[in-house]
């Protein structure tokens, strides 16, 4: 197994180390693909978090974000300004009520139409043989729904 390293392949025995590598390119391409829709992969995640879960609360969306609910509400206040989502939360410390709205729902399926570019080119037919196989290999570990 074998990493691009600025040019030259380096033999790497890490799972780790391979499995990281390789997100941050897929994170990097993401964001390149992204930008014209004036989004991020966090901003995405976060995007389709709200959309496949109406009225999730702040805290679940920093615990299924891996950050905290300041981020998170900060997050949400720069998504609602933009008008991709709106927040009907009465007062602090009431249950949440936060939904995309129309115009997000159409930047979300554009973003996922640059996510499926981004997955052609990282694991389709014309990728790396290796990246190919990883790619085919996530998949099929998630297929199903066959969750231990």
């Amino acid at each position: 197994m074998s990493i691009e390293n600025g040019g030259s392949a380096a033999p790497v025995s890490s799972t780790s180390v391979v499995v990281l590598t390789l997100a941050r390119r897929i994170e990097a391409e993401l964001n390149a693909a992204l930008a014209p829709l004036d989004l991020t992969v966090n901003r995405l995640g976060l995007l389709g978090h709200i959309s496949g879960m109406p009225g999730v609360s702040f805290s679940d969306l920093a615990r299924i974000s891996g950050t905290t609910v300041q981020s998170v509400h900060t997050a949400v206040k720069a998504l609602a300004a933009a008008g991709l989502v709106r927040d009907h939360t009465a007062r602090a410390g009431s249950a949440s009520a936060i939904e995309v709205t129309p115009q997000g729902a159409r930047l979300l399926k554009a973003a996922m139409r640059a996510v499926d570019e981004v997955d052609e080119s990282m694991f389709g037919p014309d990728a790396d043989p290796i990246q190919q196989r990883v790619g085919a290999a996530v998949r099929a570990a998630f297929a199903g729904g066959d969750r231990p």
